[in-house]
C-alpha cells in the first residue's frame, strides 16, 4: 500500500482527498494536517467520514515524523511556495492543488497573485496536473501542479479547437461556481444570506484561472467569474471566432478525436433533451469534466462548454487521477461514483 499525507486537510478540498483516498483500494492515509484542530478527529469538520476513519489531525510540524511516500498540497495560494522546499524533503511524489507552481513565468505569477513567486527555481520541476494533456510526462513526474478548477473546464472546453487551428483571437470566459470555491474561510461574501440568491459577479475581470487557459491554449483570455447559488459545480461558456470556413462537423471531429479514449471526459453536444449541453448539477462527486459546444453560422463563433464538480475533477479528484496514472494504475482507481441524478 503506498503511504500518503494530506497537508491542509481541513478545508473543502482536504476533505475531498479524505473521503477519495479513504476508498482507493491502493493507498492508505498516514496523516491529515491543520494546526488549528491538531489532535482533533477527522471527521469533526468532516462528518461524512464518521465511522469510516479513527484518523486524528496533526500539527504541520509533526508532519516531518511521518514516514509518507506521497504528499497532498491543499495548503492556501502563496503560503505554499514559502515551503515547498521543506515539503520536497519529506516525500518522493508531491501533488500540489494550490496555485503556486501553475504557471511557468514567474512574472505572470507575479501579476495574477499581486506578489513575487518565492521559488522560481523550483517552477520547472512541476509537471501540469492534467491527464488529458499531460499524461506522457505525468508517468515519471513527482512534481504535479493541479490546475484550477475553473481552468481545468476552461481548458479541456478550449483546447482541441486552439490545437487543432479552428479557432482564432481572443477568447471570452464567463465562469460560473458554486460557493466551495470559496473555501471553509469564505468571508463574509460566503455567508448564506448574502449568498442565497444572488448571482455576484465578483471577478469582472482577471481571474487567476484566466491566465492557466491562456498557459494551455496558447489563445489571449478574458475571463470573468459569477458566484452563483450552488454549493457545487462549475460551468463555464467560452466563445470564439471561428477559423475562415470551420464548420460544426469540423468542431464535432476536433472534440472526438481528443476526448475519444479519455475516462473522465465526455462530448455532451445534442440536439434535444433536459442536458443537452454540460450541466454541473448531475456531475456532483464525480471525476467528470462533460465539454460541448453551439456553433453560431451567423457570425462564425463558437460557444464552447465544460461543467465539472470543482472538489472533484477540478481539484481532489484530478489530484488522485494524476496519483493514477503516476503509479501506473487504472485511471478509475478510487474514483468510480458517477454523479447523482436527480441531485
Amino acid at each position: 500500500m503506498l503511504r500518503v499525507a494530506i497537508v491542509g486537510a481541513s478545508g473543502y478540498i482536504g476533505g475531498e482527498l479524505l473521503r477519495l483516498l479513504h476508498g482507493h483500494p491502493r493507498v492508505t492515509v498516514v496523516a491529515a494536517t491543520s494546526d488549528r484542530l491538531a489532535g482533533r478527529r477527522v471527521d469533526g469538520p468532516h462528518p461524512n467520514l464518521r465511522g469510516l476513519t479513527d484518523l486524528c489531525f496533526i500539527g504541520h510540524d509533526a508532519l516531518e515524523g511521518v514516514d509518507a511516500d506521497v504528499l497532498f498540497l491543499a495548503a492556501p495560494h502563496r503560503e505554499t511556495m514559502e515551503r515547498m522546499a521543506g515539503f520536497l524533503e519529506l516525500a518522493g511524489t508531491v501533488i500540489d492543488l494550490s496555485g503556486d507552481f501553475r504557471l511557468r513565468d514567474p512574472e505572470i505569477y507575479a501579476s495574477y497573485y499581486g506578489v513575487p513567486h518565492r521559488a522560481p527555481q523550483l517552477i520547472p520541476e512541476f509537471t501540469t496536473g492534467l491527464p488529458e494533456w499531460h499524461r506522457d510526462r505525468l508517468v515519471t513526474s513527482d512534481r504535479i501542479a493541479v490546475p484550477g478548477c475553473m481552468a481545468t473546464a476552461g481548458i479541456l472546453a478550449v483546447r482541441p479547437m486552439a490545437d487543432a487551428g479552428l479557432i482564432e483571437g481572443t477568447v471570452h470566459v464567463d465562469a460560473r461556481t458554486g460557493s466551495s470555491g470559496s473555501g471553509v474561510s469564505g468571508g463574509p461574501a460566503a455567508a448564506h444570506a448574502e449568498r442565497s440568491g444572488a448571482l455576484r459577479v465578483f471577478a469582472p475581470s482577471r481571474h487567476r484561472h484566466e491566465a492557466e487557459i491562456a498557459q494551455a491554449t496558447r489563445h489571449t483570455v478574458r475571463m470573468s467569474a459569477t458566484g452563483v447559488e450552488a454549493v457545487r459545480g462549475v460551468q463555464v461558456l467560452c466563445r470564439a471566432t471561428l477559423a475562415p470556413g470551420v464548420g460544426e462537423r469540423d468542431v464535432r471531429s476536433a472534440f472526438r478525436k481528443a476526448y475519444a479514449d479519455e475516462p473522465f471526459v465526455r462530448v455532451i453536444a445534442q440536439r434535444q433533451g433536459l442536458y443537452r449541453l454540460p450541466e454541473p448539477k448531475i456531475l456532483t462527486g464525480s471525476n467528470f469534466c462533460d465539454v460541448g459546444f453551439a456553433v453560431s453560422a451567423d457570425d462564425g463563433t463558437v460557444l464552447l462548454i465544460g461543467a465539472l464538480d470543482n472538489l472533484v475533477k477540478g481539484g481532489a479528484g484530478g489530484a488522485v487521477q494524476c496519483l493514477n496514472v503516476r503509479f501506473g494504475w487504472p485511471e478509475r482507481t478510487g474514483l468510480e461514483f458517477p454523479g447523482l441524478h436527480p441531485n
